[in-house]
C-alpha cells in the first residue's frame, strides 16, 4: 500500500488498511455485478467533559493524547464504525486552538493553557479519522458556559468572565442566555470558526438548549416545604425583547424562548452551508418530543422545559440529520424505542437523515440495565424502520471496555461487513458525482498491487468490495491512499473480483470500477 508523499499518516494507516485487498483494472473486464454498498451511519460519541471518554485525565502529554485517541479510532475501524462524534466545546471552552474561547481544563488541566509545542488536537483528530475512512463530527454545547466538574478558575478570556451578564448562574452551572443576541452570536461565531479552519464533516449538538430545570424546597403559605421549579434567569433579555416588540405582536415567554432556539438552529444551518456546503448540522435532542406524542408515551417534556422544538427543525429541514436520544428499551412501553423511532421517522417530509442515539453504556453494571442483545435488537429495529438509516452509541467507553462483551457481540452479529454513511445529496447542488476511479496494475513481486486514482483528485474515501469464494465483503478507507494489494479472503479463499468506488464530500458514491483479479 502506498500513500501520497505529503501524508504524515503513513505509519498509522498501514495497520488500519492492510486487511483490505487490492484490485486490478482492465477495460475488457468481464461483467461482474457487485452488491450495492451498504449505507448506514455507525458512530460513537467521544465525550471530553469531565474526561468521560478522552482524554482519560487532564494534563496528558501530546504523545499520550495521540495514543489514547488513536486507540479509539482504531477501535472504530475494528468494529466497522464509520464516524466519531468528538466533543470539542464542553462549556464555552475549546479542545482546539481558538482566539474566541480558552483551552479546556479537561485537556491541559488548566483553562487557557495550551498543549505543548503548538499541538492542535482537532487538526490531528481530523487527519487521523479521515485517514482511517472515518467521518469526524465536531460536537459543541451551544449554551453551557461552565461545568461543575471543572476544578480550576475560569480564564480571563472566558465569556462568563468577560460578559457575566449574558452567562448567568443557574444552579451549579453558568449558562449562556439564549435570549441574548450577543450570546447567540458568540456561539455561532465559535462554530463557524471551526467550520472555516478545520476539516470537520459536521457540527453536532446534543440535548442541552435551555438548561434542564432545577428546583428548590420552598415554604408555601401553610409553612410546608414543597419542591418548586426555579425559573431560568433571563429577565434582562426578556425585557429587551418586550421593549422592542409591540404588545400585539409579542410572543408568550415560553414561545419566545422556543423562538430563540429555533432561530439559532435555522440561522446557524444556513451559515454553515454558506461557509462550506458539504458540512452538515446534526442535533441529538432528548428522545421524547412531548409526553403523549405518540399516544401512550410518557416522560420529560423537552418542548416545554428545554424550549427545544426538535420536531420543527426536522420537519423544516434545518438539520441535515437528527439523532433523538432513544435511551429506553424496546419493550419499555411508556418510552418504547421502536414506538418513538417510528414516530420520529414520520416527522421528516424533507428526507433528512434519521440516526437514533443508543444508550449502549447501559450494558455496564451488576446487574446491567441492558444486555448486549438489547443494543443489537435496537440496531436491527432501526434497519427495519423505513426512514432510519443509522445510529450513534453513547458512549465509546462501553465499546472500548467491551462491557458485557458488547463489542464482540456487535462484531459477530450486526457489524460483520463495512458500510458508508448515507449521503447528503441535498447539499450538493449542481456539483457532479465523481467519475469511476482508474485502477492500474503496478509492477512488482508478491501479491498484485494496483494504483487508485481519480481525474478530479483524491476522494474523501475509497470503498473496496472484494469477492472471495463467491462472497462479497466491503472495506472503507481514506482517500489519500494511492495503492493497495490483492490478498486472499477469509479462510485463504482466492479473491477473484474487485469493485472500487469513490465517495465525495457529500457522501455520494461513484460508479464502481469492476475488475477481475487474475
Amino acid at each position: 500500500m502506498k500513500l501520497r508523499p505529503a501524508s504524515r499518516l503513513a505509519l498509522l494507516i498501514v495497520g488500519a488498511v492492510a486487511a483490505f485487498p487490492a484490485v486490478s483494472h482492465a477495460d475488457e473486464a468481464p461483467k461482474v455485478e457487485p452488491p450495492a454498498v451498504q449505507r448506514e451511519f455507525r458512530a460513537a460519541w467521544i465525550a471530553t467533559v469531565a474526561n468521560i471518554d478522552w482524554p482519560s485525565r487532564p494534563g496528558l502529554s501530546n504523545a499520550e493524547l495521540k495514543s489514547e485517541l488513536a486507540d479509539l479510532l482504531d477501535l472504530c475501524v475494528d468494529l466497522k464504525l464509520n464516524a466519531i462524534v468528538l466533543q470539542v466545546r464542553p462549556a464555552c471552552d475549546a479542545l482546539y486552538a481558538s482566539e474566541l474561547e480558552p483551552w479546556s481544563e479537561f485537556l491541559t488541566g488548566k483553562q487557557g493553557q495550551p498543549p505543548a509545542d503548538g499541538f492542535d488536537p482537532l487538526t490531528w483528530a481530523c487527519e487521523q479519522a479521515h485517514a482511517r475512512g472515518l467521518e469526524l463530527h465536531a460536537w459543541f454545547n451551544p449554551y453551557r458556559a461552565t461545568h461543575p466538574s471543572a476544578k480550576g478558575p475560569l480564564d480571563t478570556t472566558h465569556i462568563a468572565v468577560r460578559r457575566p451578564e449574558i452567562a448567568p448562574q443557574y444552579g451549579a452551572y453558568r449558562w449562556l442566555d439564549p435570549g441574548s443576541a450577543e450570546a447567540s452570536e458568540h456561539s455561532q461565531d465559535v462554530m463557524l470558526d471551526v467550520v472555516r479552519r478545520y476539516d470537520v464533516d459536521a457540527i453536532h449538538f446534543d440535548d442541552y438548549f435551555y438548561p434542564y430545570p432545577i428546583s428548590d424546597a420552598l415554604e408555601d403559605g401553610d409553612g410546608e416545604k414543597k419542591q418548586v421549579e426555579i425559573p431560568f434567569p433571563d429577565d434582562a433579555s426578556w425585557k429587551v425583547y418586550c421593549d422592542a416588540t409591540p404588545e400585539t405582536e409579542r410572543l408568550s415567554r415560553n414561545d419566545w424562548r422556543r423562538d430563540n432556539v429555533n432561530r439559532f438552529i435555522r440561522d446557524l444551518a444556513g451559515k454553515i452551508h454558506e461557509t462550506k456546503s458539504h458540512v452538515r448540522l446534526g442535533v441529538s435532542p432528548f428522545g421524547i418530543w412531548r409526553p403523549g406524542v405518540p399516544e401512550g408515551i410518557q416522560g420529560f417534556d423537552q418542548y416545554d422545559k428545554l424550549y427545544a422544538d426538535a420536531r420543527l427543525w426536522f420537519r423544516e429541514g434545518w438539520v441535515d440529520y437528527l439523532s433523538p436520544q432513544l435511551y429506553w428499551a424496546i419493550d419499555q412501553k411508556a418510552q418504547s424505542f421502536t414506538t418513538l423511532l417510528a414516530w420520529w421517522a414520520e416527522q421528516n417530509p424533507t428526507g433528512r437523515n434519521l440516526w437514533p442515539g443508543l444508550y449502549t453504556s447501559r450494558v455496564a453494571g451488576d446487574p446491567p440495565k441492558y444486555l448486549p442483545k438489547e443494543v443489537i435488537d435496537q440496531i436491527i429495529a432501526t434497519r427495519d424502520q423505513p426512514g432510519a438509516t443509522g445510529h450513534i452509541h453513547f458512549s465509546i467507553k462501553a465499546l472500548q471496555k467491551n462491557w458485557a462483551d458488547v463489542s464482540d457481540q456487535l462484531k459477530k452479529t450486526v457489524y460483520t461487513d463495512g458500510a458508508i454513511p448515507p449521503d447528503s445529496a441535498w447539499l450538493a447542488g449542481d456539483e457532479p458525482v465523481l467519475s469511476a476511479p482508474t485502477v492500474t496494475r503496478l509492477e512488482g513481486e508478491g501479491p498484485p498491487q494496483f494504483a487508485l486514482s481519480l481525474e478530479s483528485g483524491p476522494p474523501t474515501r475509497w470503498v473496496l468490495q472484494k469477492r472471495s469464494g463467491g462472497h462479497w465483503t466491503t472495506g472503507v478507507f481514506g482517500g489519500q491512499i494511492e495503492s493497495v494489494r490483492v490478498r486472499p479472503g477469509a479462510g485463504g479463499k482466492p479473491t477473484d473480483a474487485i469493485a472500487v468506488s469513490a465517495v465525495d464530500r457529500f457522501g455520494r458514491l461513484s460508479e464502481p470500477t469492476v475488475v477481475v483479479v487474475e
